[in-house]
């Protein structure tokens, strides 16, 4: 009789999609999996704490955590993106939302994925983070990660915005529009993607910055060196806006602040198949060349 190969007892993290039934079971059942292999199980904060898991709270947890299990949609792998904030801990994410581009692994595969993974038959790959500063009078005030895009938009406000955009100091732009996208390669196909921007492969040293419905036929999106340090300005004195990191931090801006956006130092770790290819994936996901 075959045995199965033991592999060491780690910590793993679980971000589920709340309020789904089938992904609160599938936290269930992958709990109950880890643990018959004597692996330690934590819940992400701000979700309901899954059975027989400990709550992911100090310092010191976070860093016995060898792996974020992500069991929802892509929302869901950004919330568990913007907890790990940079620390060097690879996620997997499992499809049980509707589009599932970063949970690119099949639902009904979980677990023998996961036998792969724990037995390291899977391959790390780094993933670009933004680092968005948010100033006033020259003092940085905020500062997030972003894996997928920092969007600067009118929001619920009336008026169209204008924003003055530099390089390195440099003026490059003023764009009259409902906002911006600035998005990584990882981002590309996300909201960049749907406001008429460019698909950028993972790998690629670039960042991308696309207009929101802009005013002038003349504003198209620019494709920026990945070590490119750009800064943005809201025009006019009574100006706001809503600054939004991956869909999931929003915060109100004015012509008071300055928003000063870098590649980060950090790098986000996504776990991926030794046979995954991204133009296969952009077929199955997004309808890539279909022609029908």
């Amino acid at each position: 009789m075959a045995t199965r190969k033991r592999t060491p007892s780690v910590c793993i993290g679980i971000v589920y999609r709340e309020h789904t039934e089938k992904a609160i079971q599938a936290a269930i059942e992958v709990t109950n999996w880890l643990r018959e292999r004597k692996h330690k199980v934590y819940t992400l904060p701000d979700q309901k704490l899954i059975p027989n898991t400990s709550p992911l709270k100090t310092p010191q947890a976070w860093k016995k955590i060898s792996l974020i299990v992500v069991l929802g949609g892509d929302g869901t792998y950004l919330r568990a993106a913007s907890y790990i904030h940079g620390r060097k801990i690879p996620v997997i994410g499992f499809n049980m939302g509707s589009l599932g581009f970063l949970t690119n692994f099949s639902a009904d595969q979980v677990f023998p994925t996961l036998e792969k993974t724990l037995l390291g038959e899977m391959e790390l790959h780094p993933r670009i983070l933004l680092e968005a500063s948010i100033y006033k009078n020259q003092k940085k005030i905020k500062m997030f990660l972003a894996l997928n895009d920092i969007v600067i938009e009118r929001g619920s406000f009336s008026h169209l915005i204008n924003i003055a955009i530099y390089s390195e100091k440099f003026f490059v732009s003023q764009v009259k529009a409902d906002g911006l996208i600035i998005a990584t390669p990882t981002g590309s196909t996300a909201y960049n993607l749907a406001a008429g921007g460019p698909l950028i492969y993972p790998d690629s040293k670039a960042i991308v910055m696309t207009p929101i419905a802009p005013h002038s036929l003349n504003s198209r999106p620019i494709i920026f060196p990945e070590d490119r340090t750009m800064s943005f300005k809201l025009e006019g004195k009574e100006t706001r806006a809503h600054f939004i990191v991956d869909g999931q931090h929003k915060i109100e801006i004015s012509s008071e602040n300055e928003v000063v956006i870098e590649k980060s130092n950090q790098f986000h770790w996504v776990v991926r198949s030794p046979s995954h290819n991204f133009f296969h994936l952009l077929r199955e996901k997004l309808k890539f060349g279909d022609r029908s």
